[in-house]
Protein backbone atom coordinates (compact mmCIF):
# COMPACT_ATOMS: atom_id res chain seq x y z
CA UNK A 1 0.00 0.00 0.00
CA UNK A 2 2.73 2.46 0.33
CA UNK A 3 4.03 1.90 -2.95
CA UNK A 4 3.77 4.84 -4.82
CA UNK A 5 3.06 3.40 -8.09
CA UNK A 6 0.43 1.05 -6.33
CA UNK A 7 -2.79 -0.56 -8.34
CA UNK A 8 -5.06 2.00 -7.55
CA UNK A 9 -7.87 -0.62 -7.67
CA UNK A 10 -5.95 -2.38 -5.11
CA UNK A 11 -5.75 0.23 -2.87
CA UNK A 12 -9.29 1.70 -2.65
CA UNK A 13 -9.91 -2.07 -1.33
CA UNK A 14 -7.27 -2.30 0.76
CA UNK A 15 -8.52 1.18 1.88
CA UNK A 16 -11.83 -0.09 2.23
CA UNK A 17 -10.80 -3.09 4.76
CA UNK A 18 -8.88 -1.00 6.95
CA UNK A 19 -12.16 1.64 6.85
CA UNK A 20 -14.64 -1.72 8.25
CA UNK A 21 -11.34 -3.07 10.60
CA UNK A 22 -11.48 0.48 12.11
CA UNK A 23 -15.00 0.74 12.56
CA UNK A 24 -15.61 -3.29 13.92
CA UNK A 25 -12.49 -3.78 15.55
CA UNK A 26 -12.10 -0.49 17.90
CA UNK A 27 -9.99 2.03 16.01
CA UNK A 28 -13.00 4.39 15.95
CA UNK A 29 -14.02 3.07 19.66
CA UNK A 30 -10.29 4.30 20.62
CA UNK A 31 -9.91 7.45 19.59
CA UNK A 32 -13.60 8.62 20.41
CA UNK A 33 -13.54 7.13 24.21
CA UNK A 34 -9.84 9.34 24.65
CA UNK A 35 -12.25 12.60 23.11
CA UNK A 36 -14.82 11.64 25.17
CA UNK A 37 -12.89 11.94 27.99
CA UNK A 38 -10.94 14.71 27.44
CA UNK A 39 -13.52 16.56 26.26
CA UNK A 40 -15.37 16.95 29.78
CA UNK A 41 -12.59 19.62 30.64
CA UNK A 42 -13.26 21.63 27.46
CA UNK A 43 -15.11 25.12 27.78
CA UNK A 44 -18.33 25.29 25.87
CA UNK A 45 -18.08 26.89 22.65
CA UNK A 46 -14.07 26.24 22.62
CA UNK A 47 -12.31 25.39 19.49
CA UNK A 48 -10.65 22.07 19.63
CA UNK A 49 -7.78 20.64 17.21
CA UNK A 50 -7.03 17.74 16.45
CA UNK A 51 -4.40 16.42 14.25
CA UNK A 52 -4.59 12.98 12.52
CA UNK A 53 -1.16 11.54 11.46
CA UNK A 54 -0.58 9.09 8.47
CA UNK A 55 -4.74 9.86 8.23
CA UNK A 56 -5.58 6.36 5.28
CA UNK A 57 -8.96 7.37 3.81
CA UNK A 58 -10.11 9.51 6.88
CA UNK A 59 -12.41 7.64 8.32
CA UNK A 60 -11.14 8.15 11.87
CA UNK A 61 -11.46 12.13 10.97
CA UNK A 62 -15.12 11.95 9.83
CA UNK A 63 -15.99 9.46 12.75
CA UNK A 64 -14.60 12.08 15.61
CA UNK A 65 -16.01 15.40 13.51
CA UNK A 66 -19.36 13.40 13.38
CA UNK A 67 -19.22 12.49 17.16
CA UNK A 68 -18.40 16.30 17.75
CA UNK A 69 -21.30 17.27 16.00
CA UNK A 70 -23.82 15.01 17.84
CA UNK A 71 -21.90 16.66 21.08
CA UNK A 72 -21.97 20.34 19.95
CA UNK A 73 -18.36 20.39 20.09
CA UNK A 74 -16.19 22.51 17.59
CA UNK A 75 -13.22 19.74 16.43
CA UNK A 76 -11.42 21.06 13.61
CA UNK A 77 -9.60 18.25 12.44
CA UNK A 78 -6.22 18.08 9.88
CA UNK A 79 -5.25 14.66 8.26
CA UNK A 80 -1.87 13.94 7.01
CA UNK A 81 -0.93 11.30 4.80
CA UNK A 82 2.16 11.57 1.93
CA UNK A 83 0.51 8.93 -0.13
CA UNK A 84 -1.15 11.31 -2.86
CA UNK A 85 -3.44 8.60 -4.50
CA UNK A 86 -4.24 7.59 -0.51
CA UNK A 87 -4.80 10.97 -0.18
CA UNK A 88 -7.11 11.20 -3.24
CA UNK A 89 -9.32 8.63 -1.50
CA UNK A 90 -9.22 10.24 1.55
CA UNK A 91 -10.66 13.67 -0.04
CA UNK A 92 -13.68 11.69 -2.08
CA UNK A 93 -14.44 10.11 1.66
CA UNK A 94 -14.83 13.20 3.19
CA UNK A 95 -17.19 15.18 0.14
CA UNK A 96 -19.71 11.92 1.33
CA UNK A 97 -20.08 14.06 4.33
CA UNK A 98 -20.45 17.42 3.16
CA UNK A 99 -22.36 18.29 6.47
CA UNK A 100 -18.96 18.66 8.14
CA UNK A 101 -18.20 21.41 6.35
CA UNK A 102 -14.93 22.76 6.96
CA UNK A 103 -14.32 20.95 9.69
CA UNK A 104 -11.55 18.22 8.40
CA UNK A 105 -8.87 19.59 6.21
CA UNK A 106 -6.40 17.32 4.29
CA UNK A 107 -2.69 17.71 3.48
CA UNK A 108 -0.13 16.05 1.91
CA UNK A 109 2.64 15.58 3.79
CA UNK A 110 6.11 14.04 5.76
CA UNK A 111 5.16 13.32 9.29
CA UNK A 112 8.98 13.40 10.28
CA UNK A 113 8.38 17.00 8.54
CA UNK A 114 5.36 18.37 10.72
CA UNK A 115 7.03 20.15 13.59
CA UNK A 116 9.23 22.16 11.01
CA UNK A 117 5.68 22.49 8.88
CA UNK A 118 3.80 23.63 11.58
CA UNK A 119 5.27 24.72 14.60
CA UNK A 120 5.67 23.37 18.13
CA UNK A 121 2.42 22.90 20.18
CA UNK A 122 0.08 23.80 16.95
CA UNK A 123 -2.53 21.01 17.52
CA UNK A 124 -4.67 20.58 20.88
CA UNK A 125 -4.61 16.67 20.10
CA UNK A 126 -2.27 14.44 17.88
CA UNK A 127 -3.59 11.28 16.83
CA UNK A 128 -1.14 8.41 14.71
CA UNK A 129 -3.36 4.97 14.17
CA UNK A 130 -2.26 1.91 12.48
CA UNK A 131 0.98 3.89 11.66
CA UNK A 132 3.72 3.46 14.17
CA UNK A 133 4.07 -0.53 13.37
CA UNK A 134 5.93 0.48 9.99
CA UNK A 135 9.02 2.14 11.57
CA UNK A 136 11.96 0.69 13.38
CA UNK A 137 11.79 1.51 17.25
CA UNK A 138 14.46 4.27 16.16
CA UNK A 139 11.70 6.07 14.33
CA UNK A 140 9.07 5.30 16.49
CA UNK A 141 10.59 6.99 18.89
CA UNK A 142 11.12 10.16 16.89
CA UNK A 143 7.24 10.38 15.59
CA UNK A 144 6.27 9.34 19.49
CA UNK A 145 8.49 13.00 20.20
CA UNK A 146 7.31 14.57 17.23
CA UNK A 147 3.57 14.36 18.40
CA UNK A 148 4.42 15.57 21.90
CA UNK A 149 5.91 18.34 20.62
CA UNK A 150 2.74 19.36 18.28
CA UNK A 151 0.63 18.52 20.86
CA UNK A 152 -0.72 21.31 23.35
CA UNK A 153 -3.03 19.16 25.32
CA UNK A 154 -2.60 15.39 24.71
CA UNK A 155 -1.65 12.18 22.37
CA UNK A 156 -3.29 9.05 21.16
CA UNK A 157 -1.03 6.45 19.87
CA UNK A 158 -3.22 3.82 18.46
CA UNK A 159 -1.71 0.63 17.03
CA UNK A 160 -1.50 -3.74 16.89
CA UNK A 161 -0.76 -5.89 19.89
CA UNK A 162 1.90 -8.68 18.78
CA UNK A 163 0.51 -11.86 19.91
CA UNK A 164 -0.43 -15.42 19.11
CA UNK A 165 -3.77 -14.76 19.47
CA UNK A 166 -3.83 -10.90 17.13
CA UNK A 167 -1.87 -13.72 14.36
CA UNK A 168 -4.22 -15.71 14.40
CA UNK A 169 -7.14 -13.90 14.17
CA UNK A 170 -5.69 -11.98 11.62
CA UNK A 171 -4.87 -14.94 9.41
CA UNK A 172 -9.06 -16.10 9.81
CA UNK A 173 -10.12 -12.24 9.23
CA UNK A 174 -8.10 -12.59 5.83
CA UNK A 175 -9.15 -15.83 4.13
CA UNK A 176 -9.86 -14.83 0.72
CA UNK A 177 -8.61 -10.89 1.19
CA UNK A 178 -7.17 -10.18 -1.96
CA UNK A 179 -3.03 -10.82 -2.09
CA UNK A 180 -2.50 -6.96 -1.00
CA UNK A 181 -4.49 -7.01 2.27
CA UNK A 182 -3.31 -10.59 3.12
CA UNK A 183 0.38 -9.33 2.90
CA UNK A 184 -0.15 -5.85 4.90
CA UNK A 185 -2.52 -7.15 7.42
CA UNK A 186 -0.40 -10.33 8.52
CA UNK A 187 2.70 -8.22 7.95
CA UNK A 188 1.54 -5.07 10.26
CA UNK A 189 0.42 -7.95 13.25
CA UNK A 190 3.93 -9.47 12.86
CA UNK A 191 5.66 -5.78 13.56
CA UNK A 192 3.17 -4.90 15.86
CA UNK A 193 3.78 -4.15 19.78
CA UNK A 194 3.64 -5.88 22.64
CA UNK A 195 2.18 -3.87 25.55
CA UNK A 196 5.59 -3.49 27.35
CA UNK A 197 7.19 -2.98 24.40
CA UNK A 198 4.75 0.22 23.37
CA UNK A 199 4.87 1.56 27.29
CA UNK A 200 8.84 1.87 27.00
CA UNK A 201 8.96 3.22 24.01
CA UNK A 202 6.63 5.82 25.35
CA UNK A 203 8.20 6.53 28.48
CA UNK A 204 11.33 6.94 26.45
CA UNK A 205 10.08 9.43 24.06
CA UNK A 206 7.62 11.35 25.74
CA UNK A 207 7.94 13.92 28.90
CA UNK A 208 4.70 13.25 30.24
CA UNK A 209 3.92 9.78 31.98
CA UNK A 210 2.20 7.50 29.45
CA UNK A 211 -0.82 5.49 30.58
CA UNK A 212 -2.01 2.64 28.53
CA UNK A 213 -5.68 0.82 27.67
CA UNK A 214 -5.66 -2.96 25.50
CA UNK A 215 -8.27 -4.60 24.07
CA UNK A 216 -8.41 -8.73 24.00
CA UNK A 217 -10.75 -8.88 21.69
CA UNK A 218 -9.55 -6.16 18.99
CA UNK A 219 -5.89 -7.01 19.61
CA UNK A 220 -5.54 -3.32 19.59
CA UNK A 221 -4.12 -0.47 22.12
CA UNK A 222 -3.74 3.13 23.20
CA UNK A 223 -1.07 4.77 24.82
CA UNK A 224 -1.97 8.28 25.37
CA UNK A 225 -0.13 10.52 27.90
CA UNK A 226 -2.16 14.51 28.53
CA UNK A 227 -0.29 17.57 29.78
CA UNK A 228 -2.33 18.43 32.45
CA UNK A 229 -2.93 21.83 33.52
CA UNK A 230 -1.88 22.94 30.25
Amino acid sequence: MDDPNVDESALRHSLRYIRGVNRALGGQKALLSHLRRWSKGWATGEAVTLLDIATGSADLPVAAVRWSEREGIDLRVTGVDNHPKTLAVAREQVERHPELGERIELIEGDALGLVERFGPRSFDYVHAGLFLHHLSDIRVQTMLRIMERLARRGVIWNDLIRSPVARAGIYVLTIGRSRIIRHDARVSVAAGFTRSEAMKLARRSWEHAPSIRTSLLSQRFTVTCEKSGV
